[in-house]
């Protein structure tokens, strides 16, 4: 395999990786905290229902939930094509 093919393989692990992060996220934060909130507004959470829950707090967490597994996930993929910092 040449490097370039190499290169190739790890630019498109890193792309299906923020493309799913971004999906993940725009799921939780615009289904969820708008589209979905009048189904999720039966549903106590806190005090509050699901959907306002996650407009105002979920999506936030889920956001830096996605922001440590992205650092993981990018750590495991740069070792797996040798391309890690020291």
């Amino acid at each position: 395999m040449s490097d370039k093919d190499k290169a190739l393989a790890y630019w498109k692990a890193n792309l299906r990786l923020i493309v799913i992060s971004l999906i993940i996220w725009t799921i939780v934060s615009f289904g969820f905290g708008i589209v979905l909130r009048p189904l999720l507004s039966g549903i106590a959470v806190g005090g509050t229902d699901l959907g306002f829950w996650f407009a105002q707090q979920g999506s936030i967490l889920v956001f830096l939930a996605l922001i440590f597994i992205y650092a993981w996930r990018m750590n495991a993929l740069d070792r797996a094509h040798g391309v890690e910092e020291e």
